[in-house]
């Protein structure tokens, strides 16, 4: 039995810890309040995470100190450098290894599929904020200060994403029987990473020591926006929703009331495009495969029947 400290009590940090507790494992689960799930192998924790010292004291005799913290997506580039340093800095000075829950946005605009070999490359200030964070990770593992690896999700979905876009922008609407838009294309192919899924990765890799040094892809679902909607209402015995895509030009006007959703205006390139995550790696190392995409509809649709 080994301990794992979680940063984030989030719907994934929650499930990443369950996921270890149930598999034996001692976790310790940080947040700023000291929420989490009731479980027996589970300690509830009140830490800052960007208090290198005491994260430091958190993750004394941790195997792995696990980072799933997400600032409000319109401060990312103030809060999350912070978090990153911080939890880097008890890293080395702990020796657990880091594990730093990120997306594809430091790729940028890609041309096919994303794989975890290519460089960082970002045209948005929120991927500039993540490459950067990650660049600085690996820096310390380089030099032998750290072991660092990242897990790497697309588009979040299920019924613990309470900050994707899809859930923002799709599903009250599509549930109350009312007209749906959503930014971009909505027929190209697009990645959903399903939270669970997310979990799943973190927690394998948290115990594998050949997850050291490079970045790995949460095995996901490719389906568009559009065929994801009507399986949705289908699912909450609904009829075929009336779908609209959502330009840059309404994006930025609903964004002139809403900071959240001004933010996702540099964005608009990942909306527009394919985006085709390859999680081959991940599943040839780990075992590791998605959730079927109608599981993850029909546990989202009863979770959100219930609220």
């Amino acid at each position: 039995m080994s301990l794992h400290v979680i940063a984030g009590a989030g719907g994934t940090g929650s499930r990443a810890a369950l996921i270890l507790a149930e598999a034996g494992e001692q976790v310790r689960l940080v947040s700023r309040r000291g929420l989490g799930p009731d479980h027996p192998g589970i300690e509830l924790a009140v830490g800052d995470t960007t208090d290198a010292d005491r994260m430091t004291e958190l993750a004394r005799g941790a195997a792995s100190l696990v980072n799933t913290t997400w600032p409000a997506y319109n401060r990312w580039p103030a809060e999350f450098p912070p978090i990153g340093a911080a939890l880097v800095t008890a890293a080395e000075r702990t020796g657990a290894g880091y594990v730093s829950l990120s997306n594809t946005y430091g790729y940028g605009q890609v041309n096919g599929s994303f794989t975890e070999d290519l460089p960082m490359a970002p045209i948005a200030v929120k991927g500039a904020v993540r490459a950067q964070m990650w660049l600085d990770a690996l820096a310390a593992h380089e030099a032998g200060r750290a072991r660092v690896t990242e897990v790497r999700a697309s588009a979040f979905l299920g019924r613990d994403a309470a900050t994707s876009v899809y859930n923002m922008f799709v599903l009250p609407n599509l549930l109350a029987g009312a007209p749906v838009s959503y930014p971009g294309d909505l027929d190209v192919a697009k990645t959903w990473s399903y939270v669970g899924d997310v979990a799943q990765t973190l927690a394998a890799v948290a115990r594998d020591d050949r997850s050291w040094g490079r970045a790995w892809h949460v095995p996901s679902s490719r389906i568009s926006v559009r065929e994801l909607t009507n399986r949705f209402a289908a699912a909450a015995g609904l009829p075929e929703p009336e779908l609209t895509p959502m330009t840059r030009t309404e994006l930025a006007w609903a964004g002139a009331v809403d900071p959240i959703v001004a933010e996702m205006i540099e964005m608009y390139y990942a909306l527009e495009h394919p985006d085709l995550l390859d999680s081959t790696l991940t599943e040839r190392t780990f075992g590791l495969s998605a959730t079927p995409i109608d599981a993850v509809i029909a546990e989202t649709v009863t979770a959100a029947a219930a609220v």
